[in-house]
């Protein structure tokens, strides 16, 4: 129990270091997330999550939707990314 219990305190420092710098939208977006795993909802079971997901991979499987693979996601991050850079300065 003493492992866990030093290994938490760190965990929840790290947290509150990272808490501290996010703005009030930010912040309102994480409670929303920890109020979701407080309550433990399985929001991966509920019926319209799973009709939707069973839908999608149709799509994909039958090539109606062509989906994009992890290279073309990356080069699109990174143009992104270099593109706002650009606006900054």
């Amino acid at each position: 129990m003493n492992t866990v219990m030093g290994a938490v305190k760190p965990l929840v420092k790290e947290i509150t270091h990272y808490l501290g710098r996010l703005n009030t939208e930010q912040q309102k977006a994480v409670l929303g997330v920890v109020k979701t795993f407080a309550r433990e909802e399985t929001w991966w079971n509920e019926k319209e999550y799973i009709e939707e997901m069973d839908r999608r991979f149709a799509e994909m499987e039958s090539g109606k939707e062509k989906g994009i693979t992890l290279d073309e996601l990356e080069a699109g991050a990174r143009q992104s990314y270099k593109s706002r850079k650009r606006k900054k300065q």
